[in-house]
């Protein structure tokens, strides 16, 4: 399996097309707006294949030594395989200098889909994320950030959100109580 940066528009239309069906309106950018992150240089669209097969996509804000997971999906017909698991594996070899963050919906907040939040923390968690002692309102979503293994506290996760996206943006990004 390769990890690779998005540069043709077949796999930008392939990596498009999974981030709508894969992560619900209220947790998505406009995709222009990572777009235009992407030629500042402050994030990065890749994708994940094997022998020519789609299998899916990270996207990737890049600020100072950080490296934080803005989405992670794989495919529907390309799960339960490892490719999450590979995929992980992948991008710290990518970014062996920086500390990989990731922010998941909270689990143990109540709602319909609170089963698919634990498998989706268990997974992360197999593969040596570990949840920082805070959660976060992410755009009015309660989120766990979650770490490589470097202790990141909540200010210097904030400071992402003004200097990449602006003030606006950071004024929808605080510590739940």
């Amino acid at each position: 399996m390769e990890l690779n940066i998005c540069s043709s528009s077949k796999r930008l239309e392939e990596v498009k097309a999974l981030y709508m069906k894969a992560f619900p309106p209220e947790e998505r950018k406009p995709f222009s707006i990572i777009e235009d992150k992407v030629r500042e240089g402050s994030m990065e669209i890749l994708y994940m294949e094997e022998e020519g097969r789609f299998l899916g996509l990270a996207i990737m804000i890049l600020h100072g030594d950080i490296a934080l997971i803005d989405y992670l999906a794989v495919s529907p017909e390309s799960r339960g395989g490892g490719v999450g698991t590979r995929t992980l594996a992948l991008l710290k070899e990518r970014y062996p200098e920086r500390t990989l963050l990731l922010e998941i919906e909270d689990p143990d907040e109540p709602c319909d889909n609170a089963a698919e939040r634990r498998r989706r923390r268990d997974f992360y968690a197999r593969n040596g994320m570990i949840a920082m002692d805070y959660r976060i309102w992410l755009f009015g979503v309660k989120m766990l950030v979650l770490t490589d293994g470097a202790e990141v506290p909540f200010s210097r996760y904030h400071a992402i959100f003004p200097e990449v996206f602006g003030k606006k943006a950071a004024e929808n990004v605080s510590l739940a109580e």
